[in-house]
């Protein structure tokens, strides 16, 4: 019951405060500027699974909660890339993710289904498999936002935008 009457608090919130969201999504976007107070992340240690050692700090991974209002940002921003990039054909073919109707599952669909083709052709099929799970951990601002330039046609406030994204994190 506690539950309902929380949901039904943030919808009457949400009402009132729309307007003032809107113009501040709008002028970050404008002005190129992530608010410093939406780059600070509290963070906590989650255990990996249930059955670790507790008392064993290897047995924890390090997650960052981030502002709701960080989030929506972030969610927007990701829609109107994620569209821009569909329409203008930048996404490559058998990228899964970001791109609608594919998933892990189809990923592997596709893998399953080349493998058995080369095998059924009378080839050898081999497969080698990476984990990417902590990829963005390890990408390197600049390259990523030369990429954007060179690759994706960003520049200006677009730029300036995940310039002021990337720098000054702070947990």
């Amino acid at each position: 019951m506690l539950e309902f009457y929380a949901l039904q608090l943030c919808r009457i919130s949400i009402r009132s405060i729309r307007s003032f969201l809107c113009q501040l999504f709008n002028r970050c976007l404008e002005h190129g500027i992530v608010p410093s107070s939406f780059k600070s992340g509290y963070g906590t240690p989650l255990l990996k699974k249930a059955d670790l050692d507790a008392a064993n700090v290897k047995s924890y991974r390090p997650i960052t909660n981030l502002s709701v209002l960080s989030m929506l940002l972030e969610r927007l921003v990701a829609q109107q890339l994620t569209e821009y990039l569909t329409k203008n054909g930048l996404l490559p073919e058998l990228q899964s993710a970001y791109h609608a109707h594919h998933s892990t599952e189809t990923a592997m669909l596709k893998v399953m289904g080349d493998n058995l083709l080369a095998l059924d052709s009378g080839n050898l099929a081999m497969l080698s498999l990476l984990d990417l799970s902590v990829a963005f951990d390890t990408v390197d601002y600049d390259t990523l936002l030369r990429r954007l330039q060179t690759s994706y046609g960003f520049d200006g406030i677009v730029i300036k935008w995940f310039i002021s994204y990337l720098s000054g994190r702070v947990q």
